[in-house]
């Protein structure tokens, strides 16, 4: 039996995601996936096991208000298959979003899924991989002879649940044959020693997660420590994949600048030499809707986060709806910032973007 426990989860100890429950969709058992994932854990009796005649699961997801439910989602796992193959944007980091989980294990309390998925917190499971990696193939035709590039980890971190599903390690080396597509993901954990030895042939980008210890003890629960990402970053970098890290939410803060300064230093510190790729860095600002607003307040009810509208500028973005962001000079400041020490810190480097 495989028991896990909450404190181990909260020093990064234990990575693999080791639902409650899991919940199986109607039909998904056709797919391989699945069957694999429910022999996975068979013979744990602490795993509740519930099969739907239909594909309305939420009722079976116990909660008397928004703050339980929520927790109890974040510890149900949901087995279902992707039926609309049209892959959404994903701009400005690809040209599609690749649908393999939605949801993460994760408490982060900024999390912009909070507006995305608000209302579906739990960590799902495409079990029909094969039927994304055939649609993902129609794009990369379509969009011949230019390169296509697809983002696995949009709606979610896939890491935690890869040891079972697999999908990241189908998803590489699929792309890893084809020199016209290339695939990225991000990840707060370091769980990557299953893809250290795959045929990547330079097509797949692995990006960490990171940000300042200050930022991660007081809003990043459940993942894995800073120090456990970097170590995991060097891994993927020193067997040739494409590496970078994506500085997200960056918060202004008394001595932010110090500690991103401090952060800086120690990946300058650690990064080997010798990098086949350029370290890429992806740096975004913080920003919230109202709909993850209000929905933070009620999940986390002591949060200290800063979502104060007067101290924010209103702004649409790319899916509709409006959101809160530094005022101009704050984000002309965090763009000053980055782009000068980046400059001076790293020699093989590219700056994707500062938002």
């Amino acid at each position: 039996m495989i028991i896990v426990k909450i404190e181990d989860l909260k020093k990064g100890i234990v990575e693999m995601f080791i639902p409650k429950r899991i919940i199986i969709e109607k039909d998904a058992m056709e797919y391989e996936m699945a069957r694999q994932i429910l022999d996975t854990f068979k013979n744990n009796s602490d795993i509740e096991i519930i099969y739907l005649d239909s594909n309305k699961f939420k009722q079976h997801i116990p909660g008397d208000d928004l703050y339980s439910w929520y927790r109890e989602s974040k510890k149900s796992l949901v087995i279902g298959a992707k039926k609309s193959l049209k892959f959404q944007t994903c701009k400005p980091s690809a040209h599609y979003q690749l649908p393999l989980v939605s949801g993460c294990m994760g408490h982060c309390e900024y999390c912009y899924l909070n507006t995305m998925l608000g209302d579906r917190p739990f960590i799902k499971v495409n079990a029909n991989i094969e039927d994304i990696l055939l649609q993902a193939q129609k794009y990369i035709d379509e969009r011949l002879p230019d390169v296509t590039i697809f983002e696995g980890a949009a709606t979610s971190d896939p890491i935690p649940v890869e040891p079972y599903t697999h999908s990241l390690e189908n998803s590489i080396l699929f792309f890893g044959k084809n020199s016209k597509a290339r695939f990225r993901f991000v990840t707060k954990y370091n769980d990557v020693e299953s893809l250290l030895n795959l045929e990547h042939n330079g097509n797949t980008e692995i990006r960490f997660s990171i940000n300042t210890q200050h930022v991660i003890d007081e809003y990043e629960h459940f993942t894995s420590s800073c120090n456990k990402r970097l170590e995991a970053s060097i891994k993927v970098a020193e067997v040739g994949y494409p590496m970078g890290y994506l500085i997200a939410p960056v918060f202004v803060y008394p001595n932010w600048k110090e500690e991103y300064h401090s952060l800086l230093l120690k990946l300058r510190d650690i990064l080997p030499d010798n990098l086949k790729y350029p370290v890429t860095f992806e740096i975004i600002s913080h920003r919230y809707t109202m709909t993850a607003k209000n929905r933070i307040n009620q999940v986390f009810p002591d949060n200290q986060l800063p979502m104060n509208e007067e101290d924010r500028k209103f702004k649409y973005g790319q899916f509709g709806y409006g959101k809160y962001v530094y005022p101009k000079e704050d984000l002309d400041e965090i763009k000053q910032f980055f782009y000068k020490e980046i400059e001076e810190l790293f020699k093989n480097k590219e700056v994707k973007y500062i938002i």
